[in-house]
């Protein structure tokens, strides 16, 4: 019989996942770490201020494995075709060729990692000089995103921003037959720690008669995830929902910032652009699909609610299609950072909350023949929970801006401030089991040009 770590989640679990086990570089073994020899997310690193190559890398504990340093070490380990090449792809200046191996060729290499990182390896000596301290490196985007698309899975989120501009009838009738996504702009994705100046755009005032062009008076985050595609489709091709995760590599913390009333000038007919497209955050690191294994839970609707279409659904996605996810975001402000205040969480939530699980998003992209490509991202939306307090925006928090939010320096927000800078959080955490964490995606709003 399987242990009894294997037989909680319906996604296939392997020897990676096994909560007892414990690796050598003793920072990953600690409580609350949130990469643990059961995580190995990748990103791509170089340190910090050196005039090298950015590279691949796997966090573990506090350290960064150096894929390109460690390469020799890890082959001699595992001397097989499908990790060799796989390592020698996520060695790269960017994880796209990664990504492109597929499913099979992803768990090769991180059971190539789980063996190599843990107690009593064969290769822990050769290894040891090839980790670099977290604090020590800067990152890069892990991947060249060709596409960005945003999607809308939250019901919560939809349903009070629905409120805000249609009280009697907030959320609108195709919501909860299709999930609703927009084309993002992927040139202005940056990795954590990115800044960007306050939004200029069109904004029409409350009963005025003509628009006026200036920074934007009510700029808000939106905390979300973002899903990295691995292997794609052909033009023309759908991917079918029982296939559909296959094509995931893995996942990132994700901030939608939105220029509130820029938005609201512009988006109708026609949906976000300005209000959009300046900034959008992420994670620098990718937890993959595998690694969320033990934390996969059945997606569900509410009694009453329509069923998917039938191209929308399946025993699988029923069986674990949602995740048991916490996601948190907080603020810090100038005054916050210039007194050694730490910042002030905002909200907390849940991703299995999401009314639209990841499989319906990639299926509902390419249904229409649209291809998929490595390395392009989903956002999932603005990830609100059931209750106020879960709301993942400030439009949200604040009521549209008719409320301030008191802050712990004593002072109010309605909507970000020049300075502000916010930090989403993910984890994954049950008893028994081997917290899963994404570590932070952090931005800041600087006055503008």
């Amino acid at each position: 019989m399987p242990p009894a770590w294997a037989t909680i989640a319906l996604m296939q679990l392997n020897e990676t996942h096994d909560p007892k086990l414990a690796s050598w570089v003793r920072s990953a073994n600690g409580a609350g770490a949130d990469f643990p020899i059961q995580n190995l997310p990748f990103a791509i690193f170089r340190r910090k201020g050196a005039a090298e190559a950015f590279r691949g890398g796997v966090a573990i504990g506090d350290q960064v494995l150096d894929l390109a340093a460690a390469r020799a070490a890890l082959e001699s380990q595992s001397p097989m075709p499908l990790v060799d090449r796989a390592l020698e792809c996520a060695a790269r200046s960017s994880l796209n060729e990664l990504m492109s191996l597929g499913a099979e060729s992803w768990s090769a290499l991180r059971l190539a990692l789980s063996r190599a990182l843990r107690v009593n390896s064969q290769v822990q000596a050769a290894l040891h000089n090839c980790l670099r301290p977290q604090a020590e490196v800067e990152f890069a985007l892990p991947a060249e995103i060709g596409d960005y698309t945003d999607f809308y899975t939250s019901i919560h989120h939809a349903t009070a921003v629905g409120k805000l501009m249609r009280p009697d009838n907030p959320l609108l009738p195709n919501y909860k037959w299709i999930p609703i996504g927009y084309h993002g702009r992927a040139s202005s994705i940056g990795v954590s720690g990115q800044t960007f100046p306050r939004p200029r755009g069109q904004r029409m005032a409350q009963g005025a008669a003509a628009p006026t062009l200036g920074a934007s008076e009510r700029l808000d985050y939106e905390l979300e995830l973002g899903v990295f595609i691995g292997t794609g489709n052909e033009s023309g091709s759908r991917i079918d929902i029982a296939q559909a995760e296959a094509h995931i590599f893995g996942l990132c913390l994700l901030n939608d910032w939105s220029a509130r009333d820029l938005q609201g000038w512009e988006y109708q007919p026609l949906g976000p652009f300005l209000g959009k497209n300046f900034a959008t955050t992420i994670s620098p690191w990718i937890v993959t699909r595998e690694a969320l294994a033990p934390y996969r839970a059945p997606w569900t609707r509410v009694a009453g609610d329509p069923e998917p279409l039938a191209y929308l659904d399946s025993a699988s996605n029923r069986e674990s299609g949602a995740i048991d996810l916490q996601l948190e975001v907080s603020i810090e402000t100038e005054k916050m950072r210039s007194s050694g205040a730490a910042p002030m969480r905002l909200s907390r939530s849940n991703f299995k909350d999401s009314y639209w699980s990841i499989a319906q998003l990639v299926t509902h992209h390419t249904v229409n023949g649209c291809n998929l490509r490595p390395g392009d991202l989903l956002g999932s939306g603005t990830q609100s929970g059931p209750s106020p307090a879960e709301a993942g925006s400030l439009l949200e928090l604040s009521h549209g801006g008719k409320q301030a939010i008191a802050l712990t320096s004593g002072e109010t927000r309605r909507f970000l401030e020049d300075g502000d800078c916010i930090i989403l959080k993910g984890w994954c955490e049950r008893p028994g089991m081997a917290r899963i964490g994404f570590g932070a995606a952090t931005g800041c709003v600087l006055p503008s040009n």
